[in-house]
């Protein structure tokens, strides 16, 4: 039954703030924290409940989420202009609460598309992949040939899909850079979710067909085709050419039908974008249940973003299965405290605006509620950015917090599914994996609901319980990996987010 939406939430009895929730007045009563408000709080900001002297850390899930900047008052908005990130200790206990996976028995299936070689798909697209940006308008070219009607002698195939980026060149033909971007191209054209994948390149670039092939272990054949516009005679031949490969690949990639099969051939990769206060109490709670639901029937989880698990990393080290798993994660730390060090920029250049006007403070504060999206279960490996994910269960993947180059590397990685957790509105899409869209309050729920596959925000509202909206999540899940469109594949989104993270001089 549906209750009034509380004046505040006090998260942890050790916190030194609570929430509100919705907007307060100076003056307003917080009975229970025996506190008044002094000034306009925003909903989803922070009130302080006691006096907090300056330099002292200030708590939130009673975890330190920065240190006064000078003092606040009881009953004083807590936020930008008196609250810092200053470096702390962080006991890593790696393993500490390891606990083996009790699984489901029997599991929860869905209806999948079965591969020849055993992968299970949870779309059937054909993908054309650019080598370098030179070669970006040609396969938009050739895709926008398979719109409309073209493919209604092709039912079971879910579309033809470019997915262009805008590097491949004027950087160093060997390197990190080079390595990333190729290993991602690697995981698109060995996706499940597409039957069939063309590649074309202009010829001349520095991420050279050839190398990209025999780098990656790519084996050309019916449905992996390779060209070149050079070789092809120029843009209109290589057009030309492009759509009949493509119609090849048609019948093909056309014979397929979906079986029942676990969920263990799920892999989801988590995404928190536009996010508020509310993020880390409704809908990233409610996403990690979800996948403590997915990972004991068998499925994967993949959380990512680095830079957002800043300060709470010492909660996943903890979770891992071997210290040296929770080691991976604290080296990856390292390596972005050194990144931003070198391009002279610092970790709590995150939160975004939109973050920080939705109540988030610190880089700190949003980590803690990022990690949320991870559940409980065991941390089983940690990968580098689009790396093959082989593990079953929890997992992590070094990416940046940016939601397009994360999704990217996670889809790359095998990620068959995305569910992204937001609480200011973004719009986001993932071809060829479909992406859900979880509201973390109501009112933004219904002013997007065209975008929004679920809210969140009735485990606010009191209408609904974090485990039950983990629930929900799951069963749509398996709905949506059964054949069921998003929100946003109905919008069409998901070919121009593809951006591999590119690392390195542009030169």
């Amino acid at each position: 039954m549906l209750r009034e939406t509380p004046l505040y939430l006090r998260l942890n009895p050790a916190d030194d703030v609570v929430i509100a929730c919705r907007e307060l007045e100076a003056g307003t009563n917080l009975l229970k924290e025996g506190v008044i408000v002094a000034e306009r709080i925003p909903a989803g900001h922070k009130v302080a409940t006691k006096a907090i002297a300056k330099d002292a850390p200030v708590h939130r899930y009673n975890q330190v989420i920065g240190f006064a900047t000078r003092p606040i008052a009881a009953g004083a908005h807590v936020h930008v202009h008196n609250l810092e990130v200053r470096d702390f200790a962080r006991d890593y206990a790696f393993g500490e609460v390891y606990q083996p996976t009790q699984f489901a028995n029997p599991p929860a299936t869905f209806q999948g598309i079965v591969r020849a070689d055993g992968r299970v798909a949870t779309r059937n697209y054909i993908g054309i992949l650019s080598t370098v940006n030179c070669s970006a308008t040609v396969a938009k070219y050739v895709a926008e040939q398979f719109r409309g009607d073209a493919l209604k002698e092709f039912p079971n195939v879910d579309g033809v899909v470019p997915l262009v980026h805008t590097t491949g060149c004027g950087m160093g033909s060997t390197g990190e850079g080079i390595d990333i971007l190729r290993r991602t191209l690697a995981g698109y054209a060995r996706h499940a979710n597409f039957a069939g994948v063309l590649i074309i390149g202009l010829g001349c670039e520095a991420n050279q067909m050839d190398a990209l092939v025999f780098t990656q272990g790519l084996e050309a054949g019916p449905l992996l085709s390779t060209m070149t516009i050079q070789d092809s005679g120029g843009t209109a031949k290589a057009v030309a050419e492009g759509v009949r490969r493509v119609k090849e690949m048609l019948p093909r990639a056309n014979q397929v039908s979906r079986t029942t099969v676990p969920a263990s051939h799920i892999t989801v990769g988590l995404q928190c974008g536009g996010s508020d206060g509310y993020s880390g109490i409704t809908a990233n709670p409610a996403l990690g249940a979800a996948v403590d639901l997915l990972v004991r029937n068998g499925g994967t989880a993949i959380l990512s973003e680095t830079p957002e698990i800043y300060g709470a990393e010492h909660l996943l080290t903890r979770r891992a299965v071997s210290k040296a798993v929770g080691q991976k994660i604290v080296d990856r730390i390292h390596w972005w405290e050194e990144y931003t060090a070198r391009e002279k920029g610092e970790m709590n250049n995150n939160p975004s605006p939109g973050n920080k006007a939705g109540g988030l403070t610190t880089i700190l504060e949003k980590s803690l509620g990022a990690v949320a999206k991870g559940g409980t279960t065991g941390l089983m490996d940690v990968y580098e950015y689009a790396k093959p994910v082989t593990a079953k269960g929890f997992v992590f993947m070094d990416t940046p917090g940016y939601d397009p180059v994360s999704a990217t590397g996670q889809v790359a990685g095998g990620a068959n599914l995305i569910c992204f957790t937001t609480g200011r509105g973004s719009v986001y899409g993932c071809k060829p994996s479909p992406s859900l869209k979880l509201a973390t309050n109501t009112p933004m729920f219904q002013r997007m609901e065209d975008d929004m596959d679920i809210n969140c925000g009735e485990i606010l509202d009191g209408s609904l319980s974090v485990q039950e909206a983990g629930a929900r999540i799951f069963a749509l899940m398996l709905e949506t990996a059964s054949g069921k469109p998003s929100k946003s594949e109905m919008h069409g989104f998901g070919a121009d987010e593809f951006v591999p993270w590119q690392l390195g001089a542009v030169m």
